[in-house]
C-alpha cells in the first residue's frame, strides 16, 4: 500500500503528542454525552499520518479501537465525517466511491471528484483497497452504474495509465490541439473519443502545452470549449480533468 500521505490543506500540528491526543479523545467520550467540539478540535487539525498515530496510541493506552468507540458514541453525519477522518486516504476514497454507487442512483460528482484528481499510484491503491474491502472490482462497480462516454472516461482513468513523465513532445502537442479542435469546435457534433485520448492519457506538462496551443487555434480556452461541446456528467469529468491539471500546475509554480 502507498505510504501514508498528507493530502489536503491540513498541516502538521506543532508539538504533536499522540498519547495526549488519545487521552483527550477518551475524556471526550466519558460520562453523559460526548464532547464533539473536543473531537473536532483534535481530528480536524491533524494530518492523515498524525491521525494514524493517534489511533495506535489510543489502542495502546486504552486497549480499545478508537474508530469503534467513536462509532458507538456518535451519530448521523458527524459520525460519518469523524470516521472518515480516521481512514487512510485510499481507504476513504474507496469508501466514498462505494457509497456513491450504493442504492438507487449514482452520485456522479463523487466519482468525478476522486478519479479525475488522483495519481496513477493512488488509483492503483484505491482499486486494490476496493477489491479487498468490497470483494468486487471497482471497474465492475463503475461500469454497472454508469453508461456511455462518461463510463468510458471513468474506465480509462481507472486503468491508471496516464503518462506521468514531464516530457513535452512539441509536435504531438500541436497535433493533439488540432485534433481536439477538429473533433469539437470545427465540426458539427463532437467526437468525444479524441478528447478522451488526449485528456486521460497525456502527462500534465504536455496537456498544459496542448491547452496553450488549443487557445491559439480556436480562440477559446479548453474549459470554455468543453462547456460548449459537452453536457452533463461528460462535461463535468472533462472539466474536472482540465481544472485539476491547471491547479496542479499552479501548485508546482508556487511551491
Amino acid at each position: 500500500m502507498a505510504a501514508i500521505g498528507n493530502r489536503g490543506t491540513v498541516t502538521e500540528a506543532a508539538n504533536f503528542n499522540p498519547d495526549a491526543d488519545a487521552q483527550k479523545l477518551r475524556e471526550s467520550m466519558k460520562g453523559a454525552g460526548t464532547n464533539e467540539a473536543a473531537i473536532t478540535e483534535i481530528l480536524a487539525h491533524r494530518t492523515i499520518a498524525q491521525r494514524q498515530r493517534i489511533k495506535i496510541a489510543y489502542k495502546q493506552t486504552v486497549g480499545k479501537d478508537l474508530a469503534d468507540d467513536l462509532s458507538s458514541e456518535l451519530s448521523g453525519n458527524f459520525r460519518s465525517v469523524v470516521l472518515g477522518l480516521l481512514m487512510l486516504a485510499p481507504v476513504y476514497d474507496a469508501y466514498e466511491l462505494r457509497n456513491a454507487m450504493k442504492g438507487a442512483g449514482t452520485e456522479e460528482a463523487c466519482l468525478i471528484d476522486i478519479l479525475a484528481s488522483r495519481s496513477n499510484e493512488e488509483v492503483k491503491v484505491i482499486n486494490d483497497v476496493y477489491k479487498k474491502e468490497y470483494e468486487k472490482k471497482l471497474e465492475d462497480a463503475v461500469t454497472g452504474d454508469t453508461s456511455g462516454m462518461f463510463q468510458r472516461v471513468l474506465v480509462s482513468l481507472l486503468t491508471a495509465g496516464r503518462d506521468e513523465s514531464t516530457n513535452v513532445d512539441e509536435a504531438q502537442a500541436i497535433q493533439d490541439a488540432k485534433e481536439i479542435y477538429e473533433a469539437g469546435e470545427a465540426r458539427w457534433g463532437t467526437d468525444e473519443v479524441k478528447f478522451l485520448t488526449v485528456l486521460c492519457v497525456r502527462n500534465r506538462n504536455h496537456l498544459l502545452r496542448v491547452f496553450q496551443e488549443y487557445q491559439k487555434i480556436s480562440g477559446r480556452d479548453i474549459e470554455e470549449s468543453i462547456k460548449r461541446e459537452m453536457s452533463g456528467c461528460l462535461e463535468d469529468v472533462f472539466l474536472a480533468i482540465g481544472v485539476s491539471f491547471h491547479l496542479n500546475s499552479l501548485r508546482q509554480f508556487f511551491l
